[in-house]
């Protein structure tokens, strides 16, 4: 008896260093986002990665006025925030649909599709706001007298 005793603080101890080693000896890893927003980078021609703050990326690109990806909402995993003027052009278009293929992992012609669907849905029958689902994305689609522009997310539990 005299002897587990004596032997069972230094077991402890040890088992102590040994998982205190174990947890500082793991390698840090980065941020899904910050991943994403390297690869946005790498594959689209022009784009830029702007500063971080919180759970949104601050992208820049000449063919958007406005461009963010915002990681793990309440409701969503994923985001794609784009701005164009009222009629956007194609490459914003192409923009978005390059974006939300590396982002969603999708194909790009699916993206491009529910994004001109959702952008030309607006008009006087249907609003200033349409909100649509597209291939498992939900898009939500606004516009002001000068701008346009489209939120595409998909849910968490997709």
């Amino acid at each position: 008896m005299d002897l587990r005793r004596r032997l069972r603080r230094p077991i402890l101890l040890a088992a102590c260093l040994a998982l205190l080693g174990a947890i500082s000896a793991s390698p840090a890893h980065a941020d899904r986002c910050d991943d994403i927003a390297k690869e946005l980078r790498n594959q689209i021609d022009g784009l830029k990665v702007g500063i971080s703050t919180g759970k949104t990326i601050y992208l820049s690109h000449p063919a958007a006025k406005e461009l963010s990806l915002g990681c793990r909402g309440r409701n969503f995993s994923n985001e794609l925030y784009a701005k164009a003027d009222r009629k956007p052009r194609p490459e914003f278009y192409a923009l978005v649909a390059s974006a939300g293929a590396i982002i969603f992992t999708i194909t790009k012609q699916d993206v491009a599709t529910g994004s001109t669907r959702c952008i030309r849905r607006m008009g006087i029958l249907r609003g200033d706001k349409v909100t649509m689902r597209f291939r498992r994305l939900n898009m939500e689609c606004t516009r002001t007298r000068t701008e346009a522009s489209i939120a595409i997310t998909r849910g968490k539990d997709e």
